[in-house]
């Protein structure tokens, strides 16, 4: 591998530019936006830094191969056409994971897969009399294509599963909210740790320990257990050991309060435990309570995102359940900046406040939207004869 190569983050819909300024801020070169994805350059052991710390990537591939296919044996003759001798050898195990948008001749991603599969075990076959295994579960080299029309790339999967496992996360309720998902969200909202925060329907947690780890600058993924690049050939221990421990080093201290409230006791012992996990028990203050019979925690400005729930995967009365969202933040938390995501339109002609942002992302397969309602201390009109006076 060159020291210096290409690399390729893939996101959700929506978090484009929030991983590009992610990247920008790690010190990646030649950052270009993608849809789903951010291109960059770097070396080996910014491979292993973005790993570590991007919040809002699932995943970070290296592209080794690109070819136009317009039929299968076409497609067969490119995957073929890679020496994979240079990335792995016939001992080795290897999956192929594959996608294809636009395409009216590859529609299956999984027949992609096989073929891909048979053009890399035959090349082995031929060229050294042996093969290499296929492993789904824990491959030495995972292989990503996608198909974008008669467009096929190849990459190396340097990620292995989805960044969105922190490893933090045990306890899990029905519809808990993805990581990268709650981490897009919350720096979509402009969080930063510059105030005390609240999510007043926390479920397991998800959302107060990734603003947690965002105050204090704790990279996303340090309780992985595992990368794929570290069992690669090139993998340089001592090089992931030494940006580990610096990254570490640049966590900062939070001086004000991170709460989350859930009404059912079970999913608050639940967040409690993910919240230990994390190592974040300082931070974060948990409490089972129905967040409307509820009042701000705290005097001073609050920062609040919540995932409140919806009626895909939670029964919920969805116009009595966002009329009472509107009605608690009106009359109970002054000097709010209160962010939710919703895919529920019939719930906001319910809520009685008018948002002055929406965002569209996607929560699951769900479209969604993040809606700011800025919460004033005492009426908006008030505040404006203030001004006026002053």
């Amino acid at each position: 591998m060159e020291n210096h190569f290409e690399m390729l983050a893939k996101t959700l819909f929506g978090f484009e530019e929030v991983l590009a300024t992610e990247l920008k801020n790690l010190g990646a070169q030649d950052v270009k936006e993608g849809v789903r994805s951010v291109s960059f350059s770097g070396d080996l052991g910014f491979l292993y830094k973005a790993n570590l710390t991007l919040r809002t990537a699932l995943k970070v591939l290296i592209p080794i191969h690109s070819f136009n296919a317009t039929n299968e044996q076409a497609f067969y003759r490119g995957i073929y056409a890679v020496d994979w001798k240079k990335h792995i050898s016939n001992e080795n195990t290897f999956a192929v994971q594959a996608t294809t948008v636009n395409s009216t001749v590859f529609t299956h991603s999984q027949f992609i897969a096989l073929k891909a599969k048979d053009a890399i075990v035959d090349q082995f076959r031929e060229t050294t009399g042996k093969r290499p295994n296929v492993d789904t579960q824990h491959p030495d080299l995972q292989v990503h294509v996608h198909i974008n029309e008669h467009s096929c790339s190849v990459s190396l999967d340097s990620s292995g599963s989805s960044l969105h496992q922190r490893g933090y996360r045990s306890a899990t309720n029905i519809a808990p909210i993805n990581e990268v998902l709650a981490a897009g969200i919350l720096l979509l909202s402009g969080w930063e740790g510059q105030s005390d925060f609240l999510d007043p329907m926390c479920g397991s947690g998800t959302i107060p320990i990734e603003a947690a780890m965002i105050a204090a600058n704790i990279p996303a993924n340090i309780h992985r257990k595992e990368f794929a690049f570290e069992k690669w050939d090139n993998f340089d221990e001592s090089l992931f050991e030494k940006i580990r421990e610096s990254l570490l080093k640049k966590t900062r201290d939070f001086s004000f309060k991170i709460f989350g409230y859930d009404k059912a006791e079970s999913a608050i012992n639940k967040a409690i435990y993910n919240v230990k996990n994390a190592g974040l028990e300082e931070f974060i203050t948990l409490k089972t309570a129905d967040f409307f019979e509820t009042k701000k925690p705290v005097d001073e400005s609050l920062h609040m995102v919540f995932n409140p729930p919806y009626g895909e995967r939670i029964q919920a009365n969805i116009p009595v359940l966002y009329k009472s969202i509107g009605d608690t933040l009106k009359q109970s938390y002054p000097d709010t900046r209160a962010w939710l995501i919703t895919s529920e339109p019939e719930g906001l002609k319910h809520i009685g406040l008018r948002p002055s942002r929406k965002i569209k992302v996607f929560n699951g397969g769900l479209e969604s939207r993040l809606l700011y309602f800025p919460m004033y201390a005492g009426s908006k009109r008030q505040k404006f004869q203030q001004t006026d006076k002053s």
